[in-house]
């Protein structure tokens, strides 16, 4: 009997062409974009963890939304992101969460998924641009910009 082992196939395909997307140079093109991608119902309720996968010139070739949570927040599997990451060959990443509370200030967990995730980028020569913390007042809070990251 011949052993048989599942196929694995891996798949990016571009919808838009990244080379006309935008390329984001600050926290507040980056805040923006997301709140114009986040669901405005449900941004206040629960948390969401998303990631904005990028090319070599911070042009954004799409957003994923990796984890949905609860009130307080939201679980993130760091292998599907890499996954995610490298199945789109993305250079850069920034990542993004809302905390429906309106409170804006970093969690220490927020803190340390953060780091976790940066020395895991590095091993695959993955910049972490940024990790913006969104409210649903339409503040937000960039760890770039407050010297965190």
């Amino acid at each position: 009997m011949e052993p048989k082992v599942n196929e694995i196939q891996i798949s990016y395909r571009e919808k838009l062409s990244t080379l006309k997307a935008l390329s984001l140079t600050n926290s507040k093109e980056v805040a923006e974009l997301l709140f114009k991608n986040w669901d405005a119902d449900t941004i206040g309720l629960h948390e969401t963890f998303k990631i904005l996968l990028l090319n070599r010139s911070n042009k954004v070739k799409g957003i994923y939304p990796l984890s949905h949570g609860g009130i307080t927040g939201t679980l993130v599997d760091v292998r599907i992101l890499f996954a995610i990451v490298l199945k789109t060959l993305s250079v850069g990443i920034i990542l993004a969460h809302n905390h429906p509370s309106g409170q804006l200030k970093a969690s220490e967990p927020d803190k340390q998924l953060t780091q976790k995730i940066k020395a895991a980028a590095q091993l695959f020569d993955v910049h972490v641009i940024d990790h913006i913390i969104l409210a649903p007042d339409g503040r937000y809070y960039s760890f770039a910009d407050n010297g965190i990251l």
